[in-house]
């Protein structure tokens, strides 16, 4: 008899390992009195903590692949010098003399008068580095408890294989982790559509998230089974579970092989229809996954992953290298490059300065917004995709469009750039497609208006879905609403496609919906033709496409469009991947 642990899976695949616990919450410390004669054995353990933990980070930095993105270096750098901070190597000591206490004791107390300080800021940017004190922190009271941490590498190979468990993942763990061999790993908390999530579908990883495990529930060792597509963790289950499990997983690999031989057939469908694959690609191996999978192109790449987890801005020519290496890579295949869509669930150590915290965040300073208000950021970015566009395919989105005003004051500032840069003479594609995201309900309701100004649009279904049905998408307690299937979302969507259309403007989609072959033949049936989705999700959808016949998708699409009962449609749509 198995015991299953239930959450909410967010990367298909099935993963048989061994557990590895991580980090549940914050380290608990208790104050110690040190003798007198003992408290320079206790500044010379702090200090030996301190040489360790700087020891693992460059183990860590050592152990990443040259071709991992400039960020995750960034990332462990900037912790390799806050162990240099006298602010936290050597004000702990004084605290160990003065009040001849516990070494973990005073680095808990400069922690929280650090983020005291760091609250009492003004400006955001300044704040945000709290996190990385409490990353630093974290790691050295483990050091001084004699635990381990998830990201240190591991020289047995322990976490080759191993199912990670975790209160939560930042995205650059999940990166490091994935580097090191894991085979799939569940959190207490998160959502299907956080940025930590969307990157575990990218990588191919088998995940689970909001499971709300404890402790308690399972230990390190304990053998289980990961089903990402049922979102259960299973322990203590019988040879019986096992050996079916074990099917199942073969049984995938022989689809991921046989479906592997579809990589360089067109997608098109039974009735002759062409539809066009390309990839959202974030990391420089998405990319190259991208182009195992037979992409056409990248519809998506996400450039604020080049801003994220780092002390400092990338400047202009940092993003004109990395955006060329894409470039190289595709020989010459299209990519569309999204400007910064930085805030909600997508924070970066280098934001620029605010006046506040938004108390929503979704609906707050991020996107365009944010660009446009810090010209100083959203310049540089211009500048180095249009200097790209000299050297390849290159066309341009703009996420989270909601007014004319916006998109006008965005064509504008694209325009003195040009001029700025034809005035330099630095080359670049004067007529380089601009393209909008459609994510906002307001967007979609004048999807004709932006069709009218720009080259091209894409739909964005995680935030559209988000703001249609006002929850948060990352929050475990109300994703349940979450649904692609709502009647509302599904007409803002065709009210998309019809507008590009009744224009002749192309619409793509590059939402994760894109990408779950469920809904293949619903949007092909919405008359869909452009989708963009992960590249570990390619060839499933080509596959859908290979056996769809239009005209027989049309009718029961119409049904579905027409009708408002959830009940009726989730029949239907079953009605519609069984022809």
């Amino acid at each position: 008899m198995s015991a299953t642990i239930s959450g909410i899976g967010i990367s298909h695949g099935i993963a048989i390992g061994k557990v590895h616990r991580v980090d549940w919450g914050e380290v608990e410390v208790h104050e110690a009195a040190i003798p007198k004669e003992l408290v320079e054995d206790e500044v010379a353990r702090f200090h030996r903590a301190v040489r360790t933990a700087r020891q693992q980070l460059k183990a860590i930095r050592n152990s990443i692949p040259e071709n991992t993105t400039a960020d995750i270096i960034d990332f462990i750098d900037t912790h390799l010098l806050m162990l240099e901070d006298t602010l936290l190597t050597a004000a702990p000591v004084e605290l160990i003399r003065q009040r001849r206490c516990n070494a973990e004791w005073a680095l808990k107390s400069q922690r929280d008068a650090l983020a005291q300080v760091f609250d009492e800021m003004d400006d955001p940017y300044l704040r945000t580095r709290k996190d990385d004190v409490d990353h630093i922190v974290t790691r050295l009271q483990r050091i001084l408890l004699g635990e381990g941490t998830h990201t240190d590498p591991q020289d047995d190979d322990q976490l080759r294989g191993a199912i990670v468990v975790a209160h939560d993942l930042t995205p650059a763990e999940t990166v490091l982790l994935h580097h090191q061999g894991i085979a799939g790993f569940v959190t207490e908390s998160g959502g299907p559509l956080s940025h930590t999530a969307i990157l575990a579908r990218s990588l191919g990883l088998p995940a689970i998230v909001g499971t709300h495990v404890t402790p308690q529930q399972i230990h390190d060792g304990d053998a289980v089974i990961l089903d990402g597509a049922r979102g259960i963790l299973l322990t203590e289950y019988d040879d019986t579970t096992l050996k079916e499990y074990r099917r199942q997983q073969r049984q995938q690999q022989k689809r991921r092989s046989e479906l592997k031989g579809l990589k360089d057939k067109p997608a098109v469908t039974l009735d002759g229809t062409r539809i066009h694959l390309l990839a959202n690609v974030e990391l420089h191996e998405d990319v190259l996954a991208a182009r195992r999978a037979g992409a056409e192109g990248i519809g998506l790449y996400r450039s604020e992953f080049l801003f994220m987890n780092r002390s400092d801005i990338p400047g202009e020519e940092e993003q004109l290298q990395q955006y060329l290496s894409v470039v190289k890579t595709l020989k010459g295949l299209p990519i569309t490059i999204r400007t910064l869509d930085l805030g909600s669930d997508k924070e970066c150590g280098a934001e620029p300065p605010s006046e506040h915290i938004s108390p929503n965040p979704a609906l707050g300073l991020r996107a365009i917004r944010l660009c446009l208000k810090y010209a100083d950021l959203f310049r540089p970015q211009l500048r180095a995709i249009l200097r790209a566009s000299a050297k390849g395919q290159v066309s341009m989105m703009i996420p989270m469009l909601s007014s004319a005003q916006e998109l006008n004051e965005v064509l504008t500032l694209i325009e003195e750039v040009k001029e700025e840069l034809h005035r330099e003479r630095l080359a670049f594609d004067r007529n380089m497609p601009i393209g909008g995201m459609i994510e906002v309900p307001a967007a979609a309701l004048s999807a004709g208006l932006f069709a009218r100004k720009l080259d091209f649009l894409s739909i964005g279904t995680n935030d559209l879905i988000q703001y249609t049905l006002a929850i948060d998408r990352i929050d475990d307690e109300v994703t349940y609403l979450y649904d692609p299937l709502h009647p509302a979302v599904l007409r803002l969507i065709k009210m998309v496609i019809d507008a590009g259309q009744q224009h002749d403007v192309p619409v793509s989609m590059c939402g994760e919906m894109a990408g779950d072959p469920r809904y293949t033949r619903l949007l092909l049936g919405m008359g869909l033709n452009d989708f963009s989705v992960p590249p570990t999700s390619l060839l499933e959808v080509k596959n859908v496409i290979h056996k769809s016949l239009m005209t027989q998708l049309t009718p029961v699409v119409n049904d579905i469009l027409n009708n408002d009962d959830p009940e009726k449609i989730s029949e239907l749509l079953v009605i519609l991947n069984e022809m």
